[in-house]
């Protein structure tokens, strides 16, 4: 007696079997029937392709002996005759029955005439009477080919025949009149390199056989098979897109055949889109059965194995579920919920433990990938994070535990028993860097800013040490990138310092009590001011003045530049109606470019503060015209058709800077402060600088020389044709209510014999 698992386990196999059995079953019926609808269809559209290549053929055919027959309108005449023999020649009667009846009427491209001593006496080149003997000449290779076979009444074994339908047509006609009177020879070869009809045919009477003296003489035609032959021979055959080219064709569905001349030399390559009767069934019938074989499988091995599979299907279901969840679907690394678990993994562990073990987290931010991703694009920066993956993986132990957080940030844990394993870990990672990544064939250099820190030194939970490991790598990235940073308490208090400025920048934003201080642009022709630049000042209630070079850093990075950038213009504009007779320069930021729509911001305070535009100097660096040349250049454009006047800011410090002057169109070049600090005792600086005024001169801008501190650096610029001086010798940024004091000691100034001396600059200064 059989027992129940024995029974159980016969039933499997035999269940095995029996689906082994069906499968296999299905798929060779399947693979049979796959293979009988290809190949039917594969077989009808080569089928179609050789037939349609003979029906090419046969029309080339057709061509050359349609050629022949055109000839014999004219060829097969006793007048033709008495004037081909005629001496002189009548070639005025030889032009209108020959070359211009030919070429009008049958587009010959060449007609020759030939006596019987096989000497040419007349010619006509496409469509104009020509030298004969030159005519010849030019294609003698190829015509004596066609003339030896005309005059032999043979075919000449190396040529290929194509001239057997005129050879039927002319049956009665031989038979009238003799074999030996009608000669011809028509054939597709080489001329100039290019394929065209050649034929050649006795000009022989068709009435009186008398008339001819000795060998007759010969036509000649030269047909070339150029577009419109083609055109002609397609339309014939109803195939529209027939062409011969010297390449083959690589557009979809295009088919490209091999064309020779009848010597057998390459002409190039026939191409035509060919009909294919077994489209149907290669497209339609062909996928449907094979969906049906498919369907008809899966149904099968559905049916007998769905409860088979049930538990295992929900096993790796749950398995797939949780691996997606505590891993990254691009670089297949754990991702930040894993990290985490781990990391807490590891604490308890170290508490449970209570030894000297270091529990060791460092946050990795690749430097700049964004740069990769806005010029090769997001697929160029997905490759790169991919390279990354592979490359920390292999420059960390074992034991260490990777993870990407997303986007460009990547976190490793690692258990040690020292304080060097911090060290130990960054120098790791920094050698995972030191060799360029290969994405898409370009060889990038890439860097990474690195926060590294230590449980229990720097906390005891997975918050604690992933935020302090954010605030080094965040103190990394401040100090120039590319370097590793373990954290310490004075990185907290920075951290803390800049929030609260940050908080109370946007508290002093709201509440309005940001104030502008103006610096005046002196001229150098009178010594007058006649400009002022607008720049933004903060005097904390507790803090006391905090310097732009703090703050607006800060701004930046909480994203409060575009309404700081409106607070300025709007307060600018305001108060720019003191001093009518005054240009009041702003700076522009590239943040305002990105996230402010600035041309109508500007039209509205136009509106608001009905100001003269033309009196208002829009201040922009480089870094506005490198982030999007052509949208910016837009932006520019739009914004000198409202009046505005346009001026780059801190001339000098970028590396194309010449090519903005060419691409851009500025009223004011601004000449940075680095060339400006010594300039009386730097040959070098000052030949640059002369360079600038003359090419700025020549554009059609004025020169304004920042950062001039003392007398002998303002003779210089005065002397090198700067047109207005601005720095810390005329007068620092002085508040608006200062502005008019400026203004009237300046004008005392410019009315003494020496314009702004020293003294009086000083003395402006103190007031």
């Amino acid at each position: 007696m059989i027992s129940g698992s024995a029974k159980t386990f016969h039933y499997k196999n035999d269940l095995r079997r029996l689906t082994a059995m069906i499968g296999a079953a299905l798929v060779l019926f399947g693979a049979v029937l796959l293979a009988i609808v290809a190949y039917a269809g594969w077989s009808a559209n080569r089928t179609a392709i050789v037939r349609e290549r003979q029906l090419v053929e046969n029309a080339l055919d057709q061509s050359v002996s349609q050629v022949l027959d055109q000839q014999k309108a004219i060829a097969f005449w006793d007048d033709a005759v008495i004037a081909a023999q005629k001496r002189p020649l009548d070639l005025e009667w030889l032009e209108t029955n020959f070359g211009v009846y030919f070429h009008e009427t049958y587009g010959h491209d060449e007609v020759i005439i030939i006596d019987s001593q096989n000497r040419p006496i007349y010619a006509n080149v496409n469509g104009e009477l020509s030298d004969a003997a030159t005519a010849y000449a030019q294609h003698r290779e190829v015509l004596d080919q066609i003339v030896a076979e005309a005059r032999q009444g043979s075919g000449n074994n190396s040529l290929r025949r194509r001239d057997r339908a005129f050879v039927e047509s002319q049956g009665n006609y031989s038979a009238l009149l003799g074999a030996s009177f009608g000669r011809w020879a028509g054939h597709i070869m080489s001329v100039d390199g290019e394929p065209a009809v050649v034929a050649a045919l006795s000009i022989v009477p068709n009435l009186d056989p008398h008339l001819l003296q000795g060998e007759p003489h010969l036509l000649l035609s030269v047909v070339k098979i150029d577009d419109a032959f083609m055109a002609q021979v397609g339309s014939s055959l109803l195939i529209p897109d027939l062409t011969l080219s010297q390449t083959p064709m690589r557009s979809n569905g295009a088919l490209s055949e091999a064309f020779a001349a009848d010597d057998g030399s390459a002409m190039g390559y026939l191409n035509w889109t060919p009909r294919k009767p077994g489209r149907t069934l290669l497209l339609f019938i062909l996928p449907l059965v094979a969906l049906g074989v498919m369907g008809a499988g899966w149904l099968t091995w559905l049916m007998i194995n769905r409860l088979k599979r049930a538990s295992g299907d929900l096993a790796d279901r749950e398995a797939q579920s949780r691996h997606q969840a505590l891993h990254d679907a691009l670089s297949g690394l754990p991702n930040r919920h894993h990290f985490v678990e781990r990391l807490q993994e590891c604490l308890d562990g170290l508490v449970q433990t209570r030894n000297n073990g270091r529990v060791v987290v460092a946050y990795i931010d690749v430097d700049r990938f964004k740069d990769v991703n806005d010029t090769m694009g997001h697929a160029a920066g997905d490759t790169l994070i991919m390279g990354v993956a592979s490359r920390l993986q292999k420059s960390l132990s074992r034991e260490d535990f990777l993870s990407r957080f997303g986007g460009d940030e990547f976190a490793v844990l690692r258990e040690a028993s020292s304080p060097e394993a911090a060290e130990e870990l960054a120098e790791r990672l920094r050698k995972a860097f030191e060799e360029s990544f290969d994405v898409y064939g370009q060889h990038i250099k890439m860097t990474a800013s690195i926060g590294i820190a230590m449980s229990p030194d720097h906390g005891m939970s997975p918050q604690e040490l992933m935020r302090h490991a954010d605030i080094a790598l965040y103190q990394g990235k401040n100090q120039g990138r590319d370097r590793a940073m373990v954290f310490c308490a004075e990185m907290a208090a920075e951290v803390e310092q800049r929030r609260e400025v940050e908080v109370d920048l946007h508290a002093a934003l709201e509440a309005r009590t940001l104030k502008l201080h103006y610096q005046p642009l002196v001229s150098c022709a009178d010594g007058r001011i006649t400009g002022v630049e607008a720049l933004l000042r903060w005097s904390h209630p507790t803090k006391g003045d905090i310097s732009p070079a703090v703050f607006v850093p800060i701004a930046e990075e909480a994203g409060m530049m575009p309404a700081l950038g409106a607070f300025v213009l709007e307060r600018a504009f305001e108060e720019a109606k003191r001093w009518p007779e005054l240009e009041v320069s702003i700076n522009l930021s590239p943040v305002q470019f990105r996230h402010v729509d600035l041309v109508e911001l500007l039209e509205d305070l136009l509106k608001k503060y009905a100001i003269d535009p033309s009196r208002i100097v829009l201040e922009v660096t480089e870094g506005v015209l490198m982030e999007s040349t052509d949208r910016n250049r837009q932006i520019l454009d739009q914004v000198r058709s409202l009046g505005f006047k346009i001026a780059l800011d801190d001339f000098g410090t970028g590396y194309s800077s010449l090519r903005y002057l060419c691409d851009f169109r500025f009223d004011k070049i601004k000449i940075d402060r680095a060339f400006v600090t010594g300039i009386h005792e730097r040959k070098r600086a000052m030949t640059i600088i002369q360079s600038v005024v003359t090419l700025g001169r020549g554009l059609g801008m004025e020169i304004v020389a920042e950062g001039v501190e003392t007398e002998a650096e303002a003779s210089v610029m005065r002397l090198v044709g700067v047109t207005e001086l601005q720095g810390f010798f005329f007068s620092q940024a002085v508040p608006p209510e200062k502005v008019s004091g400026l203004l009237g000691a300046f004008e005392r100034a410019k009315d003494e014999t020496k314009p702004a001396s020293v003294a009086d600059l000083r003395t402006q200064r103190r007031n």
